[in-house]
């Protein structure tokens, strides 16, 4: 199983640690790609930091992330499961697993990144700022510097085991699933349940994802199928829906009346 989560717009900056050694990152077959988007944005930051705040849409008082980026090559860098931030990696809680978990983590949980690709939580990068629907100078839309490479180093990383889509719909657009893999893939959707009524909620979403992924690495569970995941969850305490196979995968809704 490979359980693959979006990354998050908010990083933690190691203050000491190596620089940044691409050749040295998990899915080597994306070195190349990783090279010329990672050239890209620190050029641009480097060359042209005003033009580079509105390509990376940040505020006035985010203007230190473009002296941030044009650094990312001598930048100190972490454990990916150090860098990434937020709802869902707060609940999920990499660092406090158990030792078990925390090898299953290492095995199963790959984060898609737009100056990566994908990185495994073991890996060692630098905290950058690069939301997965910029365009770069020279390069254009990082989902189309993605999209030609990255669906075999998903393939590759999931072998024959069921892949667990977690992305959102801007990572998504990335690489979508061929129809092969599909009937290996499920997605996971998060309804809120309240008087009556099912909604999506920003917040409920990522906190259930990053609870559903913790559940699943303590417990061990290594289902192959959507079918069985939906039958895992269920047995871990979930309201669990599955949805019809489809070109892309099933979908299986998490139903959830509080947070």
């Amino acid at each position: 199983m490979l359980i693959l989560l979006p990354p998050s717009e908010g990083k933690t900056a190691p203050r000491r640690g190596k620089p940044l050694d691409l050749a040295g990152l998990s899915s080597p077959s994306l070195t190349a790609t990783r090279t010329t988007v990672l050239a890209a944005l620190t050029t641009l930051c480097r060359d042209d930091p005003e033009q580079a705040a509105v390509v990376l849409g940040l505020a006035a008082g985010q203007r230190d992330l473009v002296g941030r980026n044009a650094g990312l090559e001598s930048a100190p860098t972490a454990r990916a499961d150090a860098i990434y931030t937020g709802v869902l990696y707060e609940t999920l809680g990499l660092a406090t697993l158990s030792p078990a978990a925390r090898r299953r983590a290492t095995a199963r949980v790959a984060v898609t990144s737009s100056l990566f690709g994908i990185v495994r939580p073991g890996d060692r990068i630098p905290a950058y700022r690069l939301s997965g629907d910029a365009s770069l100078p020279g390069t254009g839309s990082v989902a189309g510097a993605w999209r030609e490479v990255l669906g075999a180093a998903v393939r590759d990383a999931v072998g024959t085991g069921l892949l667990v889509d977690l992305r959102s719909g801007t990572y998504a657009a990335f690489w979508r699933p061929e129809p092969d893999l599909a009937r290996r893939v499920a997605t996971v959707r998060v309804l809120h349940e309240s008087g009556g009524r099912r909604t999506v909620v920003s917040h409920f979403n990522k906190a259930t994802k990053g609870r559903i992924v913790r559940a699943l690495l303590e417990d061990g569970a290594n289902p192959g199928t959507p079918k069985a995941l939906a039958a895992a969850l269920t047995r871990l305490g979930w309201t669990v829906e599955v949805g019809e196979p489809t070109a892309k995968g099933t979908q299986l809704d998490v139903v959830v009346t509080d947070v």
